[in-house]
């Protein structure tokens, strides 16, 4: 099944610049599409492979995200076991 890639358009808000106090202002348009508002609390991460690249998340998505991962490596886990115990079948029969 072939996907598709999204737009980045779709999902790019402008730039945001560093103040001297090490704040940055979330631009208008972001802030409205995912329902940010003053006092909400946001998480920051480095990107793992990029340095030089930052993911903000609210906090509440990312309990979410994190649970659904969470039950997707279960999921995973549980498929890998049963295709490792179907090879070892298929392989006791040869």
């Amino acid at each position: 099944m072939a996907h598709t890639l999204p737009n980045v358009e779709e999902f790019f808000y402008g730039s945001a610049t560093i103040g001297e106090r090490g704040q940055i202002v979330v631009p208008a348009e972001a802030r409205k599409e995912c329902d940010i508002h003053p006092g909400d609390k946001l998480l920051v991460f480095r990107h793992p492979m990029h340095p030089g690249m930052l993911i903000i998340a609210k906090f509440g998505d990312m309990q979410e995200f994190i649970a659904h991962m969470a039950q997707t490596a279960v999921a995973a886990k549980r498929r890998m076991a049963e295709m490792l115990d179907e090879n070892d079948e298929n392989t006791e029969k040869e």
